[in-house]
């Protein structure tokens, strides 16, 4: 099948031709039908198979032309990252389509969102956090919503923008056509969906937690970090196969700890994305390994979810995730678009619960190969791996939980001094002489006539 027999218009038509795009994945030729009836749709499809365009082709062949305000168009997605990602990917589709986007996200300045809102916008592609401050400032108007997209569902849930993405599909139109498209499906993302979709149709291309056919998928047993340190140094030294490495550390310090290491063994070669990084850094990194630049790039779940990379080489998942979804999400980013992908998982002893949930997820058994000969094993722990000594029971330590704690201090005098009430009252009045009603001063002056 071609774009063709999908019958897009013309300008789109030109424009994936332009980007050399001939023949559409399988979910964009099964979800192009559903979209195009107008009925509400689930999207189920592994990372890397071509969600974007397969929700972006049939919405904007029925977008028409109109000079209103207000968008018509509204995409929602998890991170900052993924918004410039989309709003550049359309960018390219409407080459040849006179469609005004805007791209909306935290951290930049609002003010400067607000104007742009109010030039008038066809397609908004936003996070729900800024979104909603947007809306309920009524900078932006909703009403005429017709088409709303809302991409990795689960990741927004995740990040804990529930109450945000509740109120928005309150606020948008009854007749709105809601579009999901997502590569696991939870049950938080099943309960969204029997709230707010109308009999939705699912369009799945795999059932949820297949990995693609085409990702090669290595396991290697290291008992700490610094020996999974020593055996990425290892490994990153073979730069004609690792040539564009993205590695998955588990959080924030992970990935500061795990980017130290690797750039002072190869310095100028890696850079790392995480949420406490700026917002001009973050797009700076993702650039650089996009082009070529940096060939390693370390990053956390959340900010390298959805990216689209292009000839990502190996992904390494520095830490066995706990939630074996964010495994599947991981791999996604190799073997893009039918490529030949490979993916490394280290995992140690502490590691070994998380790893079955992941290979029960697959159904599947992940290729293990023992360590290299070269590779040192390190007996230095960081302070996460350090066994927690247990101080047998000291009854001098023991403490009274209802005892004052060290804020606590004792009221100064003034301070401990209580409402007398009345009589209080009137001793004072005795004792300075002063009444204390306009009808007293009154009275005392009749009394010294």
């Amino acid at each position: 099948m071609t774009f063709q027999d999908l019958n897009l218009n013309t300008p789109l038509l030109n424009a994936l031709e332009d980007l050399g795009i001939t023949t559409p994945t399988p979910i964009q030729e099964q979800s192009s039908s559903v979209i195009l009836s107008g009925r509400d749709m689930v999207g189920i499809a592994q990372t890397g198979t071509g969600k974007t365009l397969a929700y972006l082709l049939p919405v904007l062949k029925m977008l028409k032309f109109s000079d209103q305000k207000n968008p018509r168009v509204l995409i929602m997605v998890p991170t900052r990252e993924l918004v410039v990602q989309v709003t550049e990917e359309l960018e390219k589709i409407t080459k040849y389509i006179n469609t005004r986007i805007l791209g909306i996200y935290g951290g930049t300045n609002i003010n400067t969102q607000k104007q742009l809102v109010a030039q008038g916008q066809d397609i908004l592609v936003a996070t729900p956090g800024r979104l909603y401050d947007l809306a309920i400032n009524r900078d932006l108007q909703l009403k005429s919503i017709q088409k709303l997209v809302i991409d990795e569902v689960d990741v927004m849930l995740d990040l804990g923008f529930r109450f945000q993405l509740n109120n928005i599909l309150e606020l948008l139109p009854k007749n709105t056509q809601n579009i999901m498209f997502s590569a696991t499906m939870t049950q938080d993302v099943e309960k969204l969906i029997l709230e707010n979709f109308r009999n939705p149709e699912t369009v799945s291309v795999a059932a949820s937690g297949t990995p693609l056919e085409n990702i090669h998928q290595i396991l290697y047993k290291a008992p700490n970090f610094y020996t999974k340190v020593n055996l990425l140094n290892e490994l990153l030294k073979d730069k004609d196969r690792f040539y564009k490495v993205l590695i998955f550390a588990g959080n924030k310090r992970y990935a500061d700890r795990l980017f130290e290491n690797l750039d002072s063994a190869f310095p100028e070669e890696c850079t790392v994305i995480h949420s406490n990084k700026t917002q001009n850094y973050r797009l700076r990194s993702i650039r650089q390994f996009g082009d070529g630049f940096c060939r390693i790039l370390v990053a956390t779940d959340v900010m390298a979810r959805g990216l689209d990379i292009e000839q990502v080489s190996h992904v390494i998942n520095f830490d066995t995730p706990a939630y074996p979804e964010n495994y599947m999400h991981r791999i996604g980013r190799t073997g893009r678009a039918e490529k030949e992908g490979q993916a490394l998982l280290f995992t140690t002893p502490q590691e070994e619960e998380d790893l079955k949930k992941i290979e029960s997820l697959m159904d599947m058994k992940i290729e293990e190969l023992p360590l290299p000969e070269e590779v040192e094993i390190s007996t230095k722990l960081i302070p996460e791996e350090e066994p927690k000594v247990l101080e047998i029971y000291n009854p001098h330590k023991f403490t009274d939980e209802d005892a004052p704690g060290p804020a606590f201090h004792e009221k100064s005098e003034k301070n401990k001094k209580v409402n007398l009430g009345g009589s209080y009252r009137r001793e004072i009045k005795k004792k300075y002489k002063k009444p204390k009603t306009r009808g007293d001063k009154n009275y005392n002056r009749r009394k010294k006539k």
